[in-house]
């Protein structure tokens, strides 16, 4: 079992930044890799950002060039580092880690609020 705890959301201005962390704790030497996933009022659950493998990480283009996922193995915690927040970022964030066998946990989510 892998548990991840979210944190680092809030409001902030359009073009401001923030940086969400998300410690993972219990099983974590199974953890085949991270993501990051959000979900904006109404709409689907997308994934923002996720490793490939070691450090090699995939983005998505509304978030490419503004957002940097990273880790931190002593700490177990991965971040994303948010830059030029738009109002269109507004949204719950959720990170997931997989394991090597396929099960896949989600913390409980952080909320971002991008004000124009």
């Amino acid at each position: 079992q892998v548990q991840l705890v979210e944190s680092g959301g809030g409001l902030v201005q359009a073009g401001g930044s923030l940086r969400l962390s998300c410690a993972a704790s219990g099983s974590t030497v199974s953890i085949n890799s991270m993501a990051w996933f959000r979900q904006a009022p109404g709409k689907r659950r997308d994934l923002v950002a996720t490793e490939i493998d070691r450090g090699t990480t995939y983005y998505a283009n509304s978030v490419k060039g503004r957002f940097t996922m990273s880790r931190d193995n002593a700490k177990n915690t991965v971040y994303l580092q948010m830059n030029s927040l738009k109002p269109e970022d507004t949204a719950v964030y959720y990170c997931t880690a997989e394991e090597k066998g396929g099960n896949v946990y989600w913390g409980q989510g952080t909320q971002v609020t991008v004000s124009s």
